[in-house]
């Protein structure tokens, strides 16, 4: 077996702070996003290579992780697009993959902003007893949210009907973007973009092969997070803190108070300051101020301001206007 970890997009939602860095490379308590799901294909004996589906823009602190990294599976594959409005779309990125990389075994595919609470060797064990093609899925709990995935309705462990996206949902069960495509399918992506069909998410695959045959779906309990806003990263990242505050021993804080789920990393300063449910990154400076629900990035300075659902972009300056 084969996988493909999906970093290509641009994650303009989480702009400026993903401006220049992908947010798979984001902290989440003492690892990055990314840093989780190759932990798990490491492990797993029966994945061979882990390909790193990837843009031209984002292909050098790619390589420049992996090299630093201690993981030996993970190769680079590069898309030919350096921007938004240049995307294949996910399917057609893999079919794409595919086809540069010359793969031919079973190949799970995993988002590279996935932040799961199971092993992913658990889906690789599930698909072993099925082998037919196989999602994960979870119950998000909100039909409002479960309109943003792929609906599953299963029987038993049987994908009986895949909605990608759906306007009105009968349920909250969603495909999370993790799934397993059995060797023999995979010409089935050249099939399926050639009869003009939606390239963007692979849900709309997983639909079109769901109407054609067999497609299982793994469920687990626990907790999932799809980065992709501000809200679902800081969500995240009070997860994996477990409501604890984290200093980092090179941070400096001076009357301060830091609150649960808050995250202060190394070289930052906080001095007579809250932080509440927030990150600040390494080098940033933050002094008299309030900041709650916000990210603020390396090197910048925010000072004298009280900052809420905020992104403050790395080098940046805010500070109130008497300021000097």
């Amino acid at each position: 077996m084969d996988a493909v970890v999906l970093a290509g997009g641009y994650a303009t939602r989480l702009w400026p702070i993903t401006r220049n860095r992908p947010k798979m490379f984001l902290p989440v308590g003492d690892e990055t996003v990314i840093d989780s799901v190759f932990d798990d294909l490491e492990r797993d004996t029966r994945v061979d290579t882990v390909y790193v589906s990837t843009n031209e823009r984002f292909a050098d602190e790619f390589a420049g992780y992996l090299a630093e990294s201690e993981f030996e599976k993970p190769v680079l594959s590069v898309e030919d697009t350096t921007g938004e409005d240049e995307k294949f779309g996910v399917v057609g990125a893999l079919e794409q993959l595919i086809d540069r990389e010359g793969v031919t075994d079973d190949l799970m595919v995993v988002a590279g902003d996935n932040l799961i609470s199971f092993d992913l060797s658990k889906f690789g064990d599930f698909f072993e007893e099925t082998g037919a093609p196989a999602i994960v899925a979870y119950d998000v709990g909100s039909r409002e949210r479960a309109k943003s995935y792929g609906l599953v309705e299963l029987d038993g462990t049987e994908v009986v009907d895949f909605q990608e996206k759906p306007d009105d949902p009968k349920s909250t069960l969603v495909s999370i973007g993790a799934y397993v495509f059995p060797a023999d399918t995979l010409p089935l992506f050249t099939e399926y973009l050639a009869d003009g069909e939606n390239p963007d998410e692979p849900g709309w695959f997983v639909q079109w092969l769901q109407s054609r045959g067999s497609v299982h779906a793994f469920t687990f309990d626990g907790a999932w997070y799809d980065i992709g806003t501000p809200a679902a990263y800081l969500d995240a990242v009070g997860w994996a803190l477990d409501g604890e505050a984290k200093i980092d021993p090179d941070a400096t804080v001076e009357n301060a108070d830091i609150g649960p789920n808050s995250h202060v990393m190394a070289g930052a300063e906080v001095q007579n300051t809250t932080v509440e449910r927030s990150v600040v990154f390494p080098e940033a400076t933050v002094e008299d101020s309030h900041v709650s629900d916000s990210v603020v990035d390396e090197y910048a300075t925010v000072r004298e301001t009280d900052l809420t659902d905020s992104l403050v972009g790395g080098y940046s300056r805010l500070v109130a206007p008497d300021d000097d």
